[in-house]
This record gives C-alpha cells, sequence and structure tokens, in this order.
C-alpha cells in the first residue's frame, strides 16, 4: 500500500473542505448538475479517445496508484547473480529449480528459454519484444489519466459557461444573479480540483510506478542474456548496478 499516495489524497481533500468551512458552509458547494457535467463529460471524452477495453481498466489502474508491490531491482540482481554461480558451476540445466520458484513470468519464460537452448538472439528478441508490449499496456493508464486531467477543467469551463447563459437569460430579476453566478462557478472549481488533486498526480505516479517494472525488466533481460553467455557473474553484477544508479537519478 502506498501510504504518500493516501495522505496526499486525504490531505488535499482536507485542506479543501477546511478552507471553505473556514469561510462559508459546504452546503453552497455542492451542486449535483455541476458534478453531472464535469464527471459526466470526463468520462464521455475519455470513452471518446481511448477503446472500451482500455477505459474499462481505469478502476484497476486507480487501484494500482494505492496498492502497488513491486520488488526491489536489488533483490532481483542478487537473485540473477545466484542464478549465475549456479549455471555457471554446474551448467544451465541446473538452473531448471529455479524456474519453478520465481514469481515473475518473465524471469521464468526467459530462463526457460535459456535451459532449452535458445539462441541468445532468439532470447534477446522476445525478451524485448514482450517488454515493448508491457510498457505500452502500462502507459495507457497514465496517458489516460493525465487526459482526463486535461477533460475535467475543460468540462468545469463549460458548465460554467452554461451557468452564465442560464443567468443572462433571466437578468430582469437581479436577486437571482449572485446566487446563479455561484453555481456557474462551481463547476469550473470541480473540474479545477478534480484535476489537479487526482487525475493528474495519478498520472505522474503510474508513470513513476511504469517506470519503475520497466527498470527491473530491463535488468533481467541484461541478466538472462549474460547467464545465457556465460558471463562471470561479477561482471554481469557490475553491469546490472548501472540501472540502479539510472533509477536513482530519476528519483532525484
Amino acid at each position: 500500500m502506498d501510504l504518500a499516495s493516501i495522505i496526499g489524497v486525504v490531505s488535499g481533500i482536507g485542506f479543501v473542505l477546511g478552507t471553505i468551512l473556514i469561510g462559508s458552509s459546504l452546503v453552497i458547494f455542492i451542486n449535483v448538475p455541476s458534478i453531472i457535467i464535469v464527471m459526466g463529460g470526463t468520462i464521455a471524452a475519455t470513452m471518446i479517445a481511448y477503446p472500451l477495453s482500455d477505459f474499462l481498466t481505469v478502476f484497476k489502474v486507480t487501484m494500482k496508484v494505492f496498492i502497488f508491490k513491486i520488488e526491489a531491482p536489488e533483490t532481483i540482481i542478487s537473485n540473477l547473480v545466484e542464478i549465475s554461480n549456479k549455471a555457471r558451476k554446474g551448467g544451465l540445466l541446473s538452473i531448471e529449480g529455479d524456474i519453478q520458484n520465481t514469481s515473475d513470468p518473465y524471469l521464468a519464460q526467459a530462463l526457460q528459454m535459456t535451459v532449452d537452448g535458445v539462441k541468445t538472439a532468439d532470447i534477446a528478441q522476445i525478451m524485448q519484444k514482450k517488454m515493448s508490449l508491457t510498457k505500452k499496456g502500462l502507459d495507457v493508464g497514465a496517458k489516460m489519466f493525465s487526459s482526463m486531467g486535461t477533460f475535467a477543467p475543460a468540462f468545469g469551463m463549460v458548465g460554467t459557461l452554461i451557468g452564465l447563459v442560464q443567468m443572462l437569460a433571466n437578468l430582469d430579476d437581479p436577486s437571482s444573479i449572485g446566487p446563479k453566478m455561484a453555481v456557474a462557478m462551481i463547476t469550473t472549481f470541480y473540474g479545477a480540483v478534480m484535476a489537479n488533486l487526482f487525475f493528474i498526480p495519478m498520472g505522474v505516479k503510474l508513470t513513476t510506478r511504469n517506470e519503475e517494472e520497466i527498470v527491473n525488466m530491463n535488468i533481467v533481460f541484461e541478466g538472462v542474456i549474460s547467464i545465457r553467455e556465460g558471463e562471470h557473474p561479477k561482471l554481469m553484477e557490475d553491469k546490472l548496478k548501472v540501472y540502479l544508479a539510472e533509477a536513482k537519478k530519476k528519483k532525484e
């Protein structure tokens, strides 16, 4: 579970609500038509922009922001070094047990091809293709939330324009101008909050998650190729640790 995401969302909502309550009642910020135009419009625009199969994964992708478990790259490197030592001493067939023990299907498939004697070039091609497809699938969620972060404020403005038109159509009643103007502005408020507190930050978080997963896949790729080529475990370890430095720079 990602405490940073949970704390961020809870504190963000708390700050917004607290600010509202300091100066007024929360009731005046609740307007059902405004919520419908912003949320409904954002959902509709997202469905137009993305295939239905991608859109239907939005709940799963949302959960990934808050619940995310990934193996540390240091652990993967340590495991690969151990497998490399075993293969170097007992031959490639000696690592068959590691295939059964690993929970990573990407690593398991790569090791199985290695044990089966598949050529290095073919292993590399298959692994790179799978990595490319995985990255493409991971990027969809991040892009979808980024798009929603663009759509929400736009529909907030649409709602505001609708409210302004309705207000201008009833200028003969001056007492209604203030309340209707307030309602018109609320949709812009909803759009801005949804975009900047939820959609855009979630897109950024998913992008970071995706980069971490691809770094791990690259480590596995390089490690398995080294094992297949019979490289010295120490040399392989030094090569893989380069990814740790790159990942650290991205976080900084």
